[in-house]
């Protein structure tokens, strides 16, 4: 009998513990999502190269990260960033081409306007309040990110030799001004520089290093801002790639990094479990404290949270 007894306390217990996880809320008043185009990993497992990106290393050091976040196939881009705000992978999402504007095929779950709920679309319903945000440099972004429930979304033509100026006016200028709860700063140009010049060449490494400058401009404006103690800051890529190329079954097509740096964020951990590109749309999810679509194939990556 006191066996038994004890046996029901216990699972009272898990019960409580399993309830109260439920109603975890944000990790972080403020989620900041760095999202880079076409980023390979070569140059974050090579450490001359890594010491030429300071920044993205000291988000790696003092917070959490993988080099083998694995994308979607195919590895290009509508497809994969589709995966990343959605939480779905290409069969279920229906976005099927380089460029998709919509999906070709059914997605498994529909927000009404003809595509998959987002994380743009679930905070606009459990979190109506929270102000949110997308800029980018790509036009091919606005269709998957579910533009109709966002309160600021712009899209600033690609221009090399504007890129710090796009980041100050639109990014760091709408972090002062709004001290948004989630914000997406889309760079399309490591992608463009890939397919030019090709990937992990001396061009493409001075692209990144440019990148890494607009990842410590982001940085900052959130220091600025006054939120930096309560910032969950997220960096991530759609692909990689090889040569003047990506689409291929090969890793450096589909492996790329993620880094989560910030409130609640483990220092110093490395990933060691498989992860997917539609885990990143849950983790996203996890940090903002939303309850995710049953339907999501993406599962949080709670291990990176301390």
């Amino acid at each position: 009998m006191k066996r038994f007894l004890l046996l029901i306390l216990a699972a009272l217990a898990l019960c409580s513990a399993c309830t109260d996880k439920d109603k975890e809320g944000p990790k972080a008043g403020h989620v900041i999502f760095i999202a880079v185009d076409g980023v390979s990993t070569p140059a974050f497992k090579d450490p001359k190269l890594l010491e030429r990106l300071p920044n993205l290393k000291m988000m790696m050091e003092q917070g959490s990260y993988t080099l083998e976040k694995r994308s979607v196939m195919p590895s290009a881009s509508a497809i994969n960033w589709a995966s990343i705000f959605n939480g779905l992978p290409t069969e279920q999402h229906g976005f099927g081409h380089w460029n998709s504007l919509k999906p070709e095929i059914p997605p498994v779950l529909d927000n009404g306007r003809g595509m998959p709920p987002t994380i743009y679309t679930l905070l606009r319903e459990q979190r109506p309040d929270a102000e949110t945000g997308c800029v980018y440099d790509w036009d091919g972004i606005g269709p998957l990110i579910d533009e109709e429930v966002i309160n600021y979304h712009l899209y600033r033509k690609p221009d090399s030799s504007a890129l710090e100026k796009y980041v100050r006016e639109d990014a760091v200028r709408y972090i002062l001004e709004k001290k948004p709860t989630f914000f997406t700063v889309y760079i399309g140009e490591p992608d463009e520089v890939g397919h030019n010049e090709g990937w992990d060449t001396p061009k493409y490494y001075e692209c990144l290093e440019e990148t890494d400058r607009m990842v410590g401009i982001i940085i900052e404006a959130c220091k600025e801002a006054g939120i930096m103690d309560d910032t969950i800051f997220v960096f991530s890529s759609d692909h990689g790639g090889s040569e003047k190329g990506h689409g291929e079954l090969k890793m450096l097509h589909l492996e790329t990094p993620l880094i989560l740096y910030g409130k609640h964020i483990r220092k110093g951990f490395v990933l060691d479990e498989p992860v997917m590109q539609y885990d990143l749309a849950a983790t996203l999810s996890y940090a903002l404290g939303l309850k995710i679509p049953p339907a999501w194939r993406g599962r949080p990556l709670t291990s990176m949270f301390d």
